[in-house]
């Protein structure tokens, strides 16, 4: 049975995975854990040291896929943590440290011995310092202990049947220490310890600042949770108790004080204030809160003091979800990537025979002594490790979706990431992406006996049961003048026409012309007139009916932010073609696209046609992003090749969404894509470096021109640069 067919519910689960060196060890991983029985997906992330695994219950289990990573020389454990353990990360960085200074102590004496195999004949340093038993004192401790982890991984794979870099450095350095070892006992005095130990304590160097760029490729993360409170005030048996953060429970009651932390997400009880969401929306201007209001967790209180009670703790919290899409994007591979572990896979396995081909005909053939032929030996090996080439693409991926959370922009996964950049075609919704989504009450036209405000009153009346910003409008413009708003006796809503219903026993519909006339309600050249005038205006007109007749014509507006004309216009400037997609009707969706200047312009379509607009756009060859809020905008940013979510919108569109923008301002949606644009150029850097460094070492290396100790440097020194070229992400601005 294919396990994809399977009806079984399966589980996904995050993993600590230590003891990864190189590519080869991550790839290995997820070879032998994607074959298991049961396992669904695998996915490890060198950088991280973090894995993730979706598998069948029942199939198989946790402990048997950890178990199998153990087997493999690995140690892997279930990722319980939900924040990154820096002190673990700081560890590391001490660890390799001191490894690289103990290494440095005892390989510079046999550092400046280099000199003499330059100028034999010549003996320029002291003699005692050529003593083959000093030099064999002194590689010993680098070989065998700031050199162990080599074996150690060594031990573990070979055990396994695979090699990885381990493998590689642990068996050069070994040929030139044991041979070195043999001159010695014979009394020769140009020996070879200096190649093992410089190599060695080169490698420990670039683990060194490796594991320090590492360190900083999740800098955003760490960013994110400095940012909320570590203590808050609950409220228990009527008194203020000051707990940690961690103790607060759903429903506790919790003070908040001016120019405090926000401690957790809740609603406020009692009081009112002013507060400073910038860290979310990026907007600096305070926001008022009363009674009622959510305030998210993490944000400023910026005067006055109110009590909430707590909706979302721990992880189920505003700023803990950011920090989860952030780390799972993080994890996530890009397509990419795929070719590189690929290759990984093969690259160790053809280092050792291109090293063994290599002595071969140095020793066999050339008339090379063996000498020689084991130092260029020793140099393929230690050059082939393929560190870089791991590299590339998980840390440009880390550094990008870190800075796009700094921007507010979130990325699901790597994969996401990676399409962005592709897109052709933008498609907008309207109401509440371009538009600000707060329409307000500006016409209402009557044209039966009653009186305005009675009209209003039955509309409104009606209105109060739908959940669309247009119906807010006009129940928010009949509170205004005082009316009351009776419960309708029925009601239903017409997706994409309007609603109707009984009101004070009379019947009552509110919509679109097209309803009107599935109705049969008439509507006269006067009204059409005003319908007209209206829409030209900018503003979404309804029709309204009591009992068969026409009573009024009601017009709302709402006002395009103020950066979607900025937006739409850096769209275009790179290229890409610009959509808007609305329910609305033709000439107020035409009017407000000609205020942001947008030419193609699909209106009157309705919720589920929407996703069928954008299957369209992509059956025409074009690469499409969707951007909207709301819930009947879900099903096209399903379809669409990228679905892009207003943060400020509904839950469901946000699920259903590749990217969300936690802030309204659409300047992010250029910004996301340039972000995607920017994040694969640099992968792609990567990946050329990486390729072309062991493309080029390795013949150049078997050729006999590349020392082994140069070689080790390059090797090292190859990790650093990839990384450090992923850090430059973190000084563009978009």
């Amino acid at each position: 049975m294919d396990k994809k067919e399977m009806n079984i519910p399966f589980k996904k689960v995050e993993l600590n995975i230590k003891g990864m060196t190189c590519a080869a060890c991550s790839s290995r991983i997820e070879k032998v854990v994607g074959k298991m029985e049961g396992v669904k997906e695998v996915q490890v992330n060198l950088p991280l040291e973090k894995g993730s695994v979706s598998f069948y219950e029942g199939i198989t289990d946790l402990e048997m896929i950890t178990s199998k990573i153990q087997k493999l020389g690995f140690e892997a454990k279930v990722d319980e943590d939900e924040r990154p353990n820096v002190d673990e990360k700081e560890q590391e960085i001490r660890k390799q440290r001191n490894k690289f200074v103990f290494a440095l102590i005892f390989s510079l004496p046999l550092f400046v011995t280099m000199i003499d195999h330059f100028f034999p004949e010549k003996m320029l340093l002291p003699h005692w310092l050529m003593n083959g038993y000093l030099q064999w004192v002194l590689a010993t401790p680098v070989q065998f202990y700031a050199g162990w982890q080599f074996y150690k991984g060594a031990y573990k794979n070979l055990k396994n049947k695979s090699a990885n870099m381990d493998v590689l450095v642990a068996m050069g350095t070994t040929a030139a220490y044991v041979y070195s070892v043999w001159l010695v006992i014979q009394g020769e005095v140009y020996l070879f310890f200096e190649t093992s130990a410089i190599i060695i304590t080169l490698i420990l160097l670039g683990k060194l600042l490796e594991a320090k760029a590492k360190g900083r490729t999740s800098e955003a993360i760490k960013k994110m949770l400095s940012l909320q409170a570590k203590r808050a005030v609950v409220i228990k048996n009527g008194e203020e108790i000051e707990v940690p953060i961690e103790q607060v429970e759903f429903n506790d009651v919790v003070v908040v004080k001016p120019g405090e932390k926000i401690p957790v997400d809740g609603i406020i009880v009692e009081g009112y204030s002013s507060v400073d969401e910038s860290m979310l929306t990026g907007e600096s201007i305070p926001v008022d809160k009363k009674i009622d209001d959510e305030v998210i967790g993490a944000t400023m209180n910026t005067h006055g003091s109110f009590k909430l009670k707590a909706t979302k703790v721990g992880k189920d919290s505003t700023l803990a979800q950011i920090v989860k899409i952030v780390e799972d994007a993080q994890t996530s591979k890009a397509p990419i990537q795929r070719m590189a572990d690929v290759i990984s896979g093969y690259f160790v396995p053809s280092a050792f025979g291109i090293a063994f081909i290599s002595f071969v005909l140095w020793y066999f053939f050339l008339g090379a002594s063996f000498e020689v032929a084991l130092i260029n030996f020793t140099a393929v090996l230690v050059i082939a490790c393929p560190c870089a080439l791991g590299l590339a693409t998980p840390t440009s991926i880390m550094v990008g979706t870190g800075k796009g959370a700094e921007y507010g922009i979130l990325f699901k996964g790597g994969e996401q990431l990676e399409t962005a950049h592709k897109i052709t075609t933008v498609v907008f919704d309207k109401t509440g992406t371009i538009t600000k989504g707060e329409p307000s009450l500006t016409d209402l036209f009557v044209y039966d006996t009653s009186n305005e405000d009675l009209t209003l009153q039955w509309i409104a009346s009606l209105e109060q049961n739908s959940e669309h910003p247009l119906a807010r409008a006009i129940v928010k413009g009949a509170q205004a003048r005082n009316l009351q708003i009776i419960p309708p006796e029925r009601f239903e809503a017409i997706p994409g026409r309007g609603i109707k219903g009984t009101v004070d026993q009379a019947e009552v519909i509110v919509g679109t012309r097209r309803l009107m006339h599935d109705y049969g309600i008439v509507i006269e050249d006067q009204h059409e007139q005003t319908l007209t005038k209206l829409e030209l205006e900018g503003k979404t007109a309804m029709l309204a009916a009591k009992d068969g007749q026409l009573i009024a014509i009601v017009a709302v507006a709402d006002e395009v932010k103020e950066t979607s004309k900025e937006a739409v216009q850096q769209l275009q400037r790179m290229g890409l073609k610009v959509v808007m997609l609305t329910g609305d009707n033709k000439r107020t969706a035409n009017a407000i696209a000609k205020q942001v200047g947008i030419d193609l312009v699909f209106a009157e379509v309705l919720p589920d046609e929407k996703a069928l607009k954008v299957e369209e756009l992509k059956k025409q060859g074009q690469k499409v992003i969707m951007i909207g809020d709301g819930i009947n905008d879900a099903p096209a940013l399903a379809v669409a090749d990228i679905g892009m979510a207003i943060g400020t919108g509904t839950d469901v569109a946000i699920e259903a969404s590749d990217i969300t923008l936690m802030r309204g301002d659409l300047i992010a949606v250029p910004q996301a894509i340039k972000m995607s644009q920017l994040t694969m150029r640099n992968i792609k850097q990567n990946l050329f470096w990486a390729f072309i460094y062991n493309s080029i070492g390795l013949p150049i290396a078997a050729a006999g021109l590349l020392a082994p100790w140069v070689a080790g440097a390059a090797m090292a020194f190859s990790s650093v640069s990839v990384v450090s070229n992923a850090l430059r992400l973190k000084r563009v601005k978009l």
